[in-house]
């Protein structure tokens, strides 16, 4: 049970995350309502793996860093609320903008569903900000002495979360109906998102 709030607090911030539709989350939902919904669901299933392939290589990387330098824990730590107050400095951004979503099909031309999958799956693996932000969601569940398992449920509880959202932007949000109602609570969506960010970021930066 010591270590369950770090690991509910993890799920949490990447929940809020990927509430706030990204250049990734755009394009599934553009290659859902321009091609249809199968290939943005093969999408979306591709983004998911490779947000999956991150938080793995990261608990892992990471887990390896710590057992071998435990101080290196408050260093990642550090970085991890930098990162936060970042994230919540953009939210913040975002909320104040009046520019809606625009959503676009993903560039490059017709794909059979693998060709989805495995575009989606390229997609987040090569965007560095992906490896930044799972440093950090990590970091919030990691404590000092933690056991190897929190970090794998870290990993196994966000890949399931990551699936969950994905395909219900896929399949909820291929209509140009959802995208309006979507645009209407997005600058109350992404001030909540600051206020999370700020005061995770904070937790972090002041935690022994």
């Amino acid at each position: 049970m010591t270590y369950i709030p770090g690991i509910l607090l993890a799920y949490s911030a990447f929940l809020l995350a990927i509430a706030s539709p990204g250049p990734n989350i755009v394009a599934v939902i553009g290659t859902s309502m321009s091609v249809g919904r199968a290939s943005g669901v093969a999408l979306a299933l591709g983004v998911a793996s490779g947000s999956f392939t991150w938080a793995l290589l990261t608990v892992v990387g990471l887990s390896a860093l710590v057992a071998a330098y435990s101080s290196a824990l408050m260093f990642i730590k550090i970085f991890g609320g930098l990162y936060l107050l970042w994230l919540a400095y953009k939210s913040f951004r975002a909320a104040a903008a009046r520019n809606d979503i625009e959503a676009r099909e993903l560039a490059g031309g017709r794909r059979t569903l693998l060709g989805y999958m495995s575009r989606g799956y390229v997609v987040q693996m090569t965007n560095p900000k992906a490896a930044l932000a799972w440093i950090a969601i990590i970091s919030l569940g990691m404590q000092d002495g933690a056991p190897w398992w929190v970090g794998f449920a870290i990993v196994g509880g966000t890949f399931l979360l990551s699936i969950a959202i994905h395909l219900l932007y896929a399949v909820a949000f291929s209509t140009p109906f959802m995208v309006r109602i979507y645009s209407g609570a997005r600058r109350r969506i992404q001030a909540a998102l600051g206020v999370f960010f700020a005061l995770a970021g904070i937790k972090l930066l002041v935690s022994r």
